[in-house]
């Protein structure tokens, strides 16, 4: 059997790193000060920062345009507030999106009082048009709506289903103006599913949950496409998988080798850009 699946890893300890003290980040593409030809970005993905933020401390007031940004909360409190008089607090399961458009300002921090760091990954995706009109949505999604099965919580504003006028939702995907459909699971230890895929690119991220540390540790989650082609994933590691071909499935097992080890996984299923 063709292979109609290639994968390029994107190991942990070779991403991008800092820490600032208050702030300790992982870069998957080029960011501030880290800056590398061959991770600019993939399909419309442009940015992915794992990011671990110490209690009363945040990124101060600062501007953004012509990107989509989401942040996926994995753990702990962040506040959002925004020029467009948005103030919230966000937990674990929900997934925020601003579309930034013609350009808000906004403010993002810990507001936890009792020593909790908060751990997110913000996304920027790149939209399919310029000068948007600035909007704001959050969607929440319990651990259980992602146990051994793919939750779509991002999706092209005008895909079936989308409601792109609810502000908040439980349970729907924010609609975005970029050709990306996001998914993530909380895959049970010794479980295997399939996902079939109808972009031309896809992006595989296992969140680093067990550790802070540089080298990846945790679940261990193994990608295959059928026909012997396969890569091992650690915590904090990531996959460029290109897909050539209609009908392609990508299977994802969780292999790790502590018996009860979930692993968390963000799959970006995308047009070519």
């Amino acid at each position: 059997m063709c292979s109609t699946l290639h994968f390029i890893p994107r190991r942990s300890e070779e991403r991008g790193h800092a820490d600032h003290g208050w702030l300790k980040t992982y870069h998957t593409f080029s960011f501030a000060m880290y800056q590398d030809p061959k991770h600019q970005q993939y399909g419309p993905l442009r940015v992915m920062n794992e990011d671990r933020v110490s209690p009363l401390a945040g990124f101060g007031t600062h501007s953004h345009r012509e990107f989509e940004i989401f942040s996926y909360i994995v753990s702990g409190e962040l506040e959002h507030k925004d020029s467009m008089s948005n103030v919230e607090i966000l937990t674990r399961g929900h997934i925020q999106l601003t579309s930034a458009g013609t350009g808000i300002t906004h403010t993002e921090k810990n507001p936890n009082r009792h020593g909790v760091p908060v751990h997110f990954l913000q996304i920027w995706s790149i939209p399919t048009q310029p000068r948007l009109k600035p909007a704001y949505y959050t969607r929440h999604f319990t651990d259980d709506m992602k146990k051994d099965k793919w939750a779509k919580v991002v999706a092209p504003v005008d895909d079936e289903g989308v409601q792109k006028d609810l502000r908040e939702g439980e349970g729907t995907p924010a609609p975005v103006h970029s050709g990306l459909t996001m998914y993530a699971t909380i895959l049970s230890s010794g479980k295997m599913m399939e996902k079939e895929l109808s972009g031309t690119k896809v992006y595989v991220h296992v969140i680093q949950t067990s550790s802070g540390a540089e080298n990846a540790q945790g679940a261990r989650v193994k990608l295959s496409d059928g026909a012997g082609g396969e890569l091992v994933l650690g915590e904090g590691d990531g996959a460029y998988v290109s897909v050539n071909g209609s009908s392609a499935k990508l299977v994802v097992e969780n292999v790790s080798e502590e018996q009860g080890q979930t692993a968390e996984i963000l799959l970006f299923d995308m047009d070519a850009h």
